[in-house]
């Protein structure tokens, strides 16, 4: 098992950045992918980002590029996403995951997620 927590989240303006953190325990933490995803309401859940844990492949969505970094810590435990020049599309639940390699991280395949943290960005 995996526990997984998230934290940063909050209210920003358009244009402003934020850093997202998430801390896991239980399981070797190195040894999995981990991956940030959001839910927006009324929306599906989609993938923002994922990376190895080598942190040698990343991937992130199409929205995302240029303007979200995930990075990881394994000393620390810990997964963050910076986000920069955020949008008001930007708003939804994000959620942590962990999973046993990237590809199937990226199609959401593993039962271990955070609780999520909310991003709302006003225009």
């Amino acid at each position: 098992q995996v526990q997984l927590v998230e934290s940063g989240g909050g209210l920003v303006q358009a244009g402003d950045s934020l850093r997202l953190s998430c801390a896991a325990s239980g399981r070797t933490f190195s040894n999995y992918a981990m991956g940030w995803f959001r839910q927006a309401p009324g929306k599906e859940r989609e993938v923002v980002a994922v990376i190895s844990w080598t942190s040698s492949v990343t991937y992130y969505a199409d929205s995302v590029k240029g303007r979200f970094t995930i990075s990881r810590d394994n000393a620390k435990n810990t997964v963050y996403l910076q986000m920069n020049s955020l949008r008001p599309e930007d708003t939804a639940v994000y959620y942590c995951a962990a999973g046993a390699s990237c590809p199937s991280l990226r199609n959401g395949g593993t039962p271990f997620w955070g609780q999520g943290t909310q991003v709302t960005v006003s225009s």
